[in-house]
């Protein structure tokens, strides 16, 4: 999309208000934004921009986090709470890159989050997509005041009209409008309700939405739940493109008409008309062939595609969802991915962390599998012993949340007793009688060390002391995952404990 077009479609050309003290982003944001016909105000500081966001009325507001007076974080909170700007949409635009930075900016009423530094296509495409959302908001609360309408279409754009205000007040308050669309993903883990709160968000879009994460943590679910409350009772196609040629590719998605190729004894319809009205799901969208990828991008661009063999074009009428466990900007870098199509799909981004990240999950998920296995093995739901939580919360899981499914069938196969056995497990993971520090240590975060190193004393101390910690006390387990014997570690704790006195 042009420059030019984005600034065209729009009736009155839009304010947006760029809050950052560092000149170079303010120049260069003024710059990309002014050359597309937008109307641009800036700020330096949050106290500036609070004072002057009623007077400027801007229709989007750019925020940086790190401000000199107070953080963006401050700045929405108080923007959200008048009453006169609290509906104008705020984007995140910062150098911090961590996750909890997103979800926070989430919390705090953010409608969306670019890390810098950041490429002009993808700050331009979220601009359009939220500018969008707002428009068409305008245009709908005008026409229920200007217009007379046949009472149908009338109806369809109240019922429009209250889904964006409601979606935007989930936001706000954190409640979710839509559980059930929710209800197969099992977490209690705050970054995944958050993701859930942008879901909900994004479905008033039509924008494609791609969910990075790695393999096992459950992004087939995500793109269900996106269906859900996108398009609910409408089909969901799932398609696996990994290992796609071109013309697989072209013949899944589009369908093919009779003698279009040798074997074509009749017309087949593809994934994209067996999903009208729905979603399509693209899972492994890493592994799309370039030229396909051309497809893909002109198929999102255009909303039309040939079936092969046909002249005749078709209109795209499914939500487009894609999800891959590679990184993307990485094969961008290596020339195996296009760039402008990895800015067309990550308009709307969903990162799904890994359960190594959610630890708290684990006794939910553990009793769901439970539950799951006993049912379709016709067995009675065992107990299990307090040392296989530990044992659990203590791994690492390469293969996320599939894996610990996996774990969990595997040692109901073999149940028989009331309490089940750890043996299983640790079998599986690779803890054989002993719980070793290489064990446990893959995906967890890297060791950091302050300016001035701790003596060995203090080291031993620290490690003693974490163990005790994720082992919630048990002095065998510990033992075990510091590689000394339980005698042993009764006497460092002795020791410790003498010493504090």
């Amino acid at each position: 999309m042009s420059k030019q077009h984005m600034a065209n479609q729009v009736e009155n050309v839009a304010k947006i208000f760029i809050i950052d003290d560092i000149p170079e982003n303010l120049r260069l944001l003024m710059s990309l934004l002014t050359s597309c016909g937008f109307k641009v105000a800036t700020a330096t500081d949050g106290q500036m921009a609070l004072a002057a966001a009623k007077r400027v009325a801007p229709d989007l507001i750019l925020l940086d986090i790190m401000l000199p007076d107070m953080d963006g974080y401050e700045v929405c909170r108080q923007l959200k709470a008048d009453s006169e700007t609290e509906a104008i949409p705020v984007i995140f635009i910062s150098a911090l890159s961590d996750s909890l930075d997103k979800i926070k900016a989430f919390d705090v009423g953010g409608i969306d989050y670019i890390s810098k530094p950041f490429q002009s296509e993808e700050v331009l495409a979220r601009i359009q997509t939220h500018l969008d959302l707002r428009f068409t908001l305008r245009e709908v609360q005008q026409q229920k005041h200007l217009l007379e309408v046949e009472k149908a279409e009338r109806e369809k754009t109240e019922k429009e009209l209250s889904r964006y205000q409601d979606q935007i007040a989930g936001l706000l308050t954190g409640q979710l409008l839509h559980p059930r669309a929710f209800s197969n993903i099992i977490t209690q883990d705050e970054r995944m309700k958050s993701l859930f709160q942008y879901v909900e968000a994004l479905s008033c879009s039509s924008e494609p939405v791609l969910i990075v994460g790695e393999s096992g943590v459950g992004k087939e679910l995500f793109a269900k739940a996106i269906h859900e409350v996108c398009t609910p009772g409408q089909p969901f196609v799932a398609v696996n493109i990994a290992g796609f040629d071109d013309n697989m590719f072209s013949d899944t998605l589009f369908g093919h008409t009779k003698g279009a190729f040798t074997g074509a004894a009749q017309d087949r319809a593809g994934m994209i008309e067996k999903a009208r009205g729905g979603t399509l799901f693209l899972d492994e969208i890493g592994d799309l062939k370039l030229s396909s990828q051309v497809k893909l991008l002109r198929l999102l661009q255009e909303k039309e595609f040939f079936p092969l063999g046909s002249d005749q074009s078709h209109n795209v009428d499914c939500r487009i969802v894609v999800a891959t466990n590679v990184n993307l900007k990485q094969k961008v870098d290596e020339g195996t991915f296009r760039n402008d199509l990895y800015f067309r799909l990550s308009t709307h981004l969903l990162e799904i962390p890994p359960l190594r990240k959610r630890k708290k999950d684990i006794p939910l998920l553990l009793e769901a599998f439970l539950a799951g296995a006993a049912q379709e093995m016709n067995k009675k739901k065992p107990t299990y012993p307090p040392e296989l939580l530990i044992l659990l919360e203590n791994y690492s899981y390469p293969g996320n949340i599939r894996e610990l499914r996996s774990l969990v069938y595997n040692a109901m196969s073999t149940h028989q007793s009331r309490m089940l056995s750890m043996s299983s497990f640790k079998n599986s993971i690779g803890h054989s009688d002993s719980m070793t520090i290489e064990a446990i240590a893959t995906g967890q975060d890297e060791i950091t060390y302050p300016e001035k190193l701790p003596t060995l004393k203090e080291m031993s101390d620290l490690l003693v002391s974490e163990a005790m910690r994720r082992t919630k006390g048990n002095q065998t387990m510990a033992a075990k995952m510091l590689g000394i014997s339980t005698p042993a570690l009764n006497v460092r704790l002795k020791k410790s404990k003498n010493e504090g006195i």
